[in-house]
């Protein structure tokens, strides 16, 4: 699965600015690779694959966890 990676950079953004527009980035890019994974997790199950499905719904919890962490460094700094 393709997804964009514009990384450009924003000459005119505050260092804040720039970094809530990276923390965004980053919890959709994350959100959209979990529910990736956890199709897949499903596929792997239907087909019998337990273990690679048990591991890839690991995948998704950790990936949910980075998210998490995304989300409440964005909270900290749209609250300074």
């Amino acid at each position: 699965m393709a997804h964009d990676h514009n990384h450009e950079t924003h000459g005119n953004l505050t260092f804040n600015e720039k970094l809530v527009k990276l923390l965004e980035h980053w919890i959709k890019h994350n959100d959209d690779h979990a529910e990736n994974y956890g199709d897949w997790a499903v596929k792997t199950k239907e087909k019998g694959m337990n273990d690679i499905g048990l591991l890839l719904e690991d995948a998704v919890d950790m990936t949910e966890l980075i998210s998490n962490k995304f989300k409440k460094a964005l909270e900290l700094i749209k609250s300074r």
